[in-house]
């Protein structure tokens, strides 16, 4: 008597490789493409924000399926198809929880924070946008700052993101902060030396959402003073990604 094809070998299936097997590792692989997919095609114009965030969930449900098939495919291996089976299944839950995973880790981290995307080292008088509005014609989120409303949640929620200071006259402090600016990887929009003024563009890697960066250079105390602000262009909440930024742009400005 030979095994039901639904727990053995199908002609679709390699030799000694059950088809629910198979059929986990195909289903979670797919999604895991579908993931990645979403923001690329996305950062590419191939659809928009809404047909990219309805595939992102929908590979996440795909992967969870791919990877409980691909678990119950394990425990048909390891009654008997063998150790390549075993590892052919074990890959489909490793790759499907981990399309599970993404989009609830950021489920988890938006959760977390305040759902804001404006963020500023000086939440009472913010550096202003000059030379990037042209390109924020069509953003959804305007540069306006958003006043104390959102100056509250910022506070509360990242109370580390402070003004720079340096012990350097502003003139050098200006070019100190234009080079971190530039080792970030950003777009230099313009430069404004006598305003002390830097403004640049940051895009994410996957979406290629576009973020603005305004860095405002004045005298401080004991030498200058840098305020920084960034501000996404879409979707009322970054997910912390502007704090970040800013936390990033202090530590290689300021080596700390």
């Amino acid at each position: 008597m030979t095994a039901s094809p639904s727990v053995a070998e199908t002609p679709l299936s390699p030799p000694g490789i059950p088809a629910v097997v198979v059929a986990g590792v195909l289903v979670a692989v797919l999604c895991a493409v579908a993931l990645i997919a979403s923001g690329f095609g996305y950062r590419l114009g191939w659809w928009g924000l809404r047909g990219a965030f309805t595939m992102l969930r929908w590979s996440a449900y795909g992967g969870g399926i791919g990877a409980l098939v691909s678990l119950a495919g394990t425990l048909v291996a390891w009654r008997g198809a063998g150790r390549a089976a075993m590892g052919l299944g074990l890959l489909g839950v490793v790759v499907g929880l981990v399309v599970i995973g993404v989009p609830w880790s950021w489920l988890r981290r938006a959760r977390s924070v305040p759902g804001i995307h404006d963020i500023t080292t000086d939440t009472e008088h913010p550096p202003a946008f000059v030379a990037v509005l042209p390109l924020r014609v069509t953003a959804p989120n305007k540069p306006v700052y958003g006043g104390a409303e959102v100056a509250a949640q910022q506070l509360k929620a990242y109370p580390d993101v402070k003004p720079i200071l340096l012990p350097l006259p502003p003139p050098e402090a200006f070019a100190h902060a234009l080079a971190a600016a530039r080792g970030m990887g950003w777009d230099i929009v313009a430069t404004d030396s006598a305003a002390g003024r830097i403004e640049a563009t940051a895009t994410t890697f996957w979406y290629g959402f576009k973020d603005d960066v305004v860095i405002r250079v004045t005298p401080g105390a004991g030498g200058a003073r840098i305020d920084v602000r960034s501000e996404s262009r879409v979707g009322g909440s970054d997910v912390g990604t502007n704090a970040e930024r800013i936390r990033a742009y202090t530590k290689k400005l300021t080596g700390v």
